[in-house]
């Protein structure tokens, strides 16, 4: 009997090359080792590629789930420390089936939970956090070389500061018709937060690097709230409630403003990353007065954001010797 034809061998009627060929929405389980700390277990999305060249009319897409199951079988041998590594198995192992394959990539979605304390009663409640990584491997002289991305969604809240400052002379003005003593105006309006629009945040970092290199998703999420008017929680008594607010309005931010505060702080939280690690900071705002929502991004090098804050603390330096 005659081998099985490999339909996909063919050349197909027009050679033209492809970026990505796959499968998407792979859904798998992913156990996850955490030093220190018990495993989680992750509901997890797959996207798969690999390119296809101009001389062949499809890919083995069946190696795709062939693979995916081989690597989790791996997993339960050898342990997963970080969704990024285990990307980068899954696209070491579709360039070693797909040989006709330059380039492989493997995408991943997942919700991710972690605890946090309300600030005045602190009870202890579970946030739901949306995590992502992604890893582009590439064949160049029998070798693999392979970049890696990290990231996470996380969910805040912000405070609009234009908003306030309007109200805030509006309170000035009503004050001073009530003859209050103006150190007492001064005092009032510095201590007690004022009136403001607010909008639910949702903050972006995704850090991309070459082999070698530990990005602590935990830190990353912490970033992303830090950067916010202020954190948000499922649960909420009534003194939480007003910690929670009084926070946000002592701590107004544009959608800007909460960009540049997270660029500052992956700058300061990962000094060991080497200067081509690629950074994606984006903010969402979701606007509680308008129909439109408020965004802001910025893609950088990490060498990039290191100049621009070291001549920023040069200008602020040289502004302070001026004084």
């Amino acid at each position: 009997m005659d081998a099985q034809v490999d339909v996909q061998a063919n050349r197909p009627e027009f050679s033209i090359n492809l970026t990505r060929v796959g499968v998407t929405n792979v859904k798998k389980l992913i156990k996850v080792t955490r030093r220190d700390k018990r495993p989680v277990i992750l509901v997890s999305e797959f996207d798969l590629f690999v390119d296809l060249p101009s001389d062949r009319k499809g890919a083995n897409l069946s190696r795709n789930f062939e693979v995916m199951d081989e690597a989790l079988e791996d997993a339960l041998n050898a342990p997963v420390y970080e969704i990024e590594q285990f990307c980068g198995d899954v696209a070491e192992k579709l360039l070693d089936r797909h040989e006709y394959a330059s380039r492989a990539e493997v995408r991943m979605r997942s919700e991710y939970m972690v605890k946090r304390e309300t600030p005045s009663t602190g009870i202890t409640t579970q946030e739901i956090t949306n995590i992502f990584a992604e890893t582009t491997t590439y064949r160049t002289n029998d070798k693999h070389r392979t970049r890696r991305m990290i990231g996470a969604e996380v969910v805040g809240m912000t405070a609009c500061p234009c908003a306030q400052e309007h109200t805030r002379e509006q309170a000035e003005m009503r004050l001073k018709e009530l003859n209050v003593a103006p150190a007492d105006i001064e005092a009032f309006l510095r201590d007690i937060p004022l009136a403001t629009h607010n909008q639910r945040g949702r903050g972006t970092i995704a850090i991309e690097v070459g082999t070698g290199y530990e990005v602590p998703l935990d830190t990353i999420i912490e970033i992303v709230e830090e950067s916010m008017s202020s954190k948000i929680y499922e649960l909420l008594k009534r003194t939480d409630e007003a910690v929670v607010v009084e926070t946000a309005h002592k701590n107004p931010k544009f959608v800007e403003d909460c960009v540049r505060v997270m660029a500052h702080k992956v700058v300061e939280a990962f000094p060991y990353l080497p200067d081509d690690s690629i950074i994606t900071i984006k903010q969402l705002n979701e606007e509680s007065i308008h129909r439109h929502n408020a965004f802001a991004e910025r893609v950088a090098s990490l060498e990039e954001l290191r100049q621009e804050l070291a001549l920023e603390q040069e200008v602020e330096v040289k502004a302070f010797c001026e004084t």
